[in-house]
């Protein structure tokens, strides 16, 4: 009897909160600005192994963070004011022994891996809403979410995602109120 306790301690403790194939929110806030909010959240999940074997080879990984923001209405489906999206591309160079995280024409080097990952994990003053998007007074749904973006990746490994639960990564949608008291300073 006591060796099944253990056993079932030991299987409860490597279980762990966080799955190989699920992303946590940890937070998500919005600060205003002179135009606006931007967003910062954080992230968080670790690459399995296919994830990581396929990022030493060379096969960029991207990241696609979504924010959408609703308020609802009785008369009629909910207004949806802002939809964006943001997508980071994680990559390693096997020449200059560098992993790289890019978006758009922007990219940055680090040495390790987990560096390169800690950036990606952490979104910060993301511009997302403009100031006239949205009206003073008004209370809004905040929602955003990060997935491992297989659509993005070459052609023969989006074949292989579909079919492997290896390349599934993602999170469920993070929500919170957000509350329009005056124009973003």
């Amino acid at each position: 009897m006591a060796w099944l306790w253990i056993g079932l301690t030991v299987y409860l403790a490597a279980a762990g909160p966080v799955r190989a194939d699920t992303i946590a929110v940890q937070r998500a806030s919005l600060q205003g600005d002179g135009s606006g909010w931007n967003l910062d959240a954080r992230f968080d999940f670790e690459l399995n192994s296919s994830l990581e074997d396929a990022v030493n080879k060379g096969v960029p990984l991207y990241f696609t963070t979504e924010f959408d923001l609703t308020r609802p209405r009785w008369y009629w489906f909910d207004a949806q004011p802002v939809s964006v999206t943001q997508t980071l591309r994680l990559s390693f160079q096997p020449l200059t022994r560098e992993y790289r995280v890019s978006s758009g024409g922007l990219q940055q080097g680090f040495s390790s891996l987990a560096e390169a990952l800690a950036v990606v994990k952490h979104v910060t003053s993301w511009h997302v809403i403009d100031r006239n998007q949205v009206q003073p007074g008004e209370t809004y749904t905040a929602s955003v979410r990060m997935q491992l973006d297989t659509a993005l990746m070459p052609k023969p490994f989006q074949v292989d995602a579909v079919n492997n639960r290896d390349w599934t990564l993602a999170s469920d949608w993070k929500r919170f109120t957000f509350t329009v008291t005056e124009r973003a300073k």
